[in-house]
């Protein structure tokens, strides 16, 4: 240790042994007790005064029988060392666990002069492992990633292990795949009776550890000891073992039995890192292994240097508030602050200091206890609890938390709050368009957009996907000046939400819809308070992009009554409340075929009309088990009708819809209904809306294509009232177009609707494709059409939709009907 080894020797080793973390106890032959450290007093409670003198037995320890004080007396006696786990008491009364080694010294002729004892306060430890198996669901966060070597097994005789964490992986060096399956048979590298002895000695002892030896993957064998406790995971009962290496431990504990070397041995093999400077200039002039195991350092990069040199303190103003606390004092203890190791990680530490004197000059003895582990599993399981981890905001649990807080909040209580709910305006295709990693840094860039707009009293959420709430504190208290006070966010924050963006070298806009909710007065719950902002803001949506709007009660009536039509929709589809309405299609006066139109026979309100319930079914993807059964069933009557020659050359025709067009399997689902009607695909004419034909055009053209090259045929419904570009047009595989009704209405009397039909029906001719009218409701109108060269019809002029026994009554006047004259 250089020039200090022998002051070291007779001071600075006494102190260290003083400043540990750990119990020291030394005695007798007799088990007189000879010494204790301060430690050892603040672990039970017993004063030096108290100890020294008296037999180990006057502590009034634990749990422990008599038979255990026997074997362990007599295994002290013989010259081995004993350790293990007890439960003692401490003077108050009160138990706790502890690790303890004692072992024999002896003189320089090897005679035993008395015994050590280092004991460890393991308490929390134990608490710690017997939490981790309260909560299955705290286990499988921490198993995987806890630094510990952690096993599940079966609790069979085969013992098969089912599951290891990373740490087991790499501790015994087998492939996960080889490792989980294995028997611990495999891995226990010590006799069955040996095992079974350790078992009943544990038991007997009170121990909830067995020591053990276990095979590593490279065949080494390791001494462990190993933790047990049952839990059940997915309702299968297993056996959670942790497994901890005392090899190494037992090695250096091995060494105190070496008497001249016992405080030099507890300053070098200390779990603790101590450290020895001089108070004049902060000269480090001793430290020990485990100093250069936590801060990364070698041995010569330390001793002769200082703190500050070497940049330990992550703040350098924790270790002048250290030092003052040392003036004060003289001594402290587990001071909880900041190191950086040698590359620069910050970590957390548990600082022990006192002044002591060596030689005549006064130094500063440190014990750092590395808490690092602890620190991050805290603040990482509060981070995952409360906070988002894409944007860093509060979660839902955190507001809903705060928003609690807020009902009970006392001084205030009469202040108005208010949750603006903002959603973003067509995510998804920001996402479709420029990929899910761009749509992550938008959301991160509106979260910082968000909170640039706020007080620091008030909060902002990301409650999941891109729905974020604000919640504004301390309002004014009449009601309409707080929502003037919310209103004048929600503009800024549109305004800043509607900001461009470069997001990956890309720009890209985007806007949001707000809704706003005023509460107070302890008068809405906290899911009640969301609930109302929520549905401001679909109100909002429904308004368009870039909009906002305050709740109202009717607007809570309305989602009650959209949610009872749900609940009627869905019991509608299982009960089997649905039937095909059929409007005939006729070319030149003769029938060529029929549009399947879906109806709701209510029990109780008789035929509900498309128009009530199909938003509600796209909305909520029942449209997709809705357009299934449509398909089925007008499968089956083309079937049906193919049989008779009259009715054979009917087409009909099915409404698809967008949702129910983009679903992976919709190619497959049509084919089936095919296959199991036995229907000719020639007789199935697929209408598709115009806004189906501008998403994602390739997987559009692949889909028709392949129904195409089947026989299917396919109209573009509502032609000329969406957005088609010709060039798509020319690239998908069309047979149709349908003017739109709205058109129709108007053709006699507005120049321009006829003008726009007339377009249509020359780009049909000019394409090859068919042109049908839809609404043509007067004589006058089929005239007009017909004189513009379009000779297809549909509407109320032919027939109204019907059921299918009333229009299987239509169809004879329709196959005889001559050809109308066009005047």
């Amino acid at each position: 240790m250089g020039w200090a080894s022998d002051s070291i020797e007779r001071i600075g080793l006494d102190t260290a042994v003083d400043q540990a973390a750990d119990g020291i106890l030394i005695t007798d032959t007799n088990g007189t007790i000879l010494f204790t450290n301060p430690a050892f007093t603040a672990m039970t409670g017993y004063t030096s005064q108290e100890t020294v003198g008296q037999c180990p037995r006057v502590l009034n320890s634990g749990r422990q029988s008599a038979t255990f004080y026997k074997d362990l007396w007599a295994t002290i006696q013989s010259g081995n060392i004993w350790q293990g786990k007890v439960i003692n008491r401490r003077k108050d009364g009160t138990l706790y666990n502890e690790e303890m080694r004692i072992a024999p010294v002896r003189d320089t002729d090897g005679e035993i002069t008395g015994y050590i004892a280092i004991k460890r306060d393991i308490t929390e430890r134990m608490r710690t492992a017997r939490a981790l198996v309260e909560s299955e669901d705290r286990f499988n966060k921490l198993f995987e990633e806890n630094g510990s070597v952690m096993l599940l097994v079966e609790p069979s005789k085969a013992a098969i292990i089912v599951s290891a964490n990373k740490a087991a992986i790499a501790y015994y060096g087998y492939p996960q795949n080889r490792l989980v399956g294995m028997s611990m048979k495999q891995i226990v590298a010590m006799p069955v009776a040996d095992a079974a002895r350790e078992q009943e000695r544990a038991v007997r002892d009170e121990r909830n550890f067995v020591n053990s030896l276990h095979r590593l993957g490279c065949g080494e064998v390791r001494e462990v000891e190993v933790y047990s406790a049952p839990v059940e995971m997915g309702g299968k009962p297993l056996l959670f073992y942790i497994v901890h290496d005392v090899t190494e431990r037992k090695k250096a504990q091995e060494a105190l039995r070496v008497s001249e070397e016992r405080y030099r041995i507890a300053f070098q093999t200390s779990l603790d890192a101590i450290a020895i400077s001089r108070v004049s200039d902060g000269m480090y002039v001793e430290v020990n292994n485990a100093f250069f195991k936590i801060m990364g350092y070698e041995r010569e990069q330390v001793i002769g240097r200082t703190a500050e040199e070497l940049k330990i303190w992550a703040d350098p103003r924790d270790q002048q508030n250290l030092l003052e606390i040392l003036r004060q004092q003289s001594s402290c203890r587990d001071v909880e602050v900041q190191f950086r190791r040698q590359n620069g990680e910050a970590f957390w530490v548990h600082v022990s200091a006192s002044l002591i004197e060596l030689d005549g000059v006064a130094c500063l003895l440190t014990v750092l206890r590395d808490v690092s582990h602890a620190k991050v599993a805290e603040q990482e399981i509060k981070k995952l609890a409360f906070y988002d981890p894409l944007t860093g905001l509060s979660n839902r649990r955190l507001l809903l938390d705060r928003l609690r807080q807020a009902r009970v909040s006392g001084p205030r209580k009469n202040r108005k709050r208010a949750l603006l709910h903002v959603d973003l305006d067509d995510f998804k295709t920001v996402n479709d368009t420029l990929g899910h990693q761009t749509g992550d840094l938008l959301l991160q860039e509106v979260a910082m957009r968000l909170t640039s707009c706020l007080r620091e009293a008030d909060t902002v959420a990301r409650i999941g996907g891109d729905e974020f709430v604000v919640m504004l504190e301390n309002l004014n208290e009449i009601h309409e000046d707080a929502a003037a006070q919310a209103k004048a966010v929600g503009e800024k924050i549109l305004s800043v939400v509607d900001q461009p963006y470069l997001l990956a070298g890309q720009e890209c806009r985007s806007t949001s819809c707000i809704g706003i909710t005023i509460f107070g007065n302890n008068q809405e719950s906290s899911s009640e308070a969301l609930q109302q902002a929520d549905i401001a803001m679909h109100q909002a949506k429904a308004a368009g992009r870039n909009s906002m709007h305050f709740f109202v009660p009717a607007l809570q009536t309305a989602v009650n009554a959209r949610a009872s039509m749900e609940l009627a929709l869905r019991q509608a589809i299982s009960g089997k409340q649905f039937m095909l309405y059929y409007q005939p299609q006729v070319d030149r006066g003769r029938l060529i075929g029929a549009e399947a139109l879906l109806r709701w026979n209510h029990p109780k309100r008789g035929i509900v009309p498309p128009n009530e319930f199909i938003p509600l079914a796209e909305e909520t993807g029942l449209i997709l088990p809705l357009g299934n059964w449509v398909l089925e069933t007008a499968c089956a009557q083309i079937a049906a009708w193919e049989k008779r020659e009259s009715t054979a050359p009917i087409t009909v025709a099915v409404n698809i819809s967008a949702y129910q067009f983009r679903q992976p399997n919709f190619v497959e689902q049509v084919l089936n209904a095919l296959k199991s009607s036995g229907a000719d695909p020639q007789h199935l004419k697929l209408e598709l809306t115009e806004s189906i034909l501008v998403n994602n055009i390739e997987d559009v053209i692949a889909k028709m294509t392949e129904l195409k090259h089947r026989g299917l045929r396919f109209s573009v419904d509502d032609f000329g009232t969406g957005y088609s570009s010709l060039t798509y047009l020319k690239r998908l595989p069309l047979d149709q177009l349908k003017i739109d009704r709205s058109f129709i209405r108007d053709i006699l009397m507005d120049v321009g609707s006829g003008a726009i039909a007339q377009s249509i029906i020359s780009l049909s001719k000019a394409m090859g494709f068919s042109v049908i009218a839809e609404g043509v409701e007067t004589e006058e109108q089929r005239q007009f059409l017909a004189r513009m060269g379009c000779h297809s019809f549909q509407g109320f002029l032919f027939s109204r939709p019907l059921p299918m026994e009333e229009f299987q009554m239509l169809l004879p006047a329709l196959e005889s009907a001559p050809e109308p004259v066009v005047q």
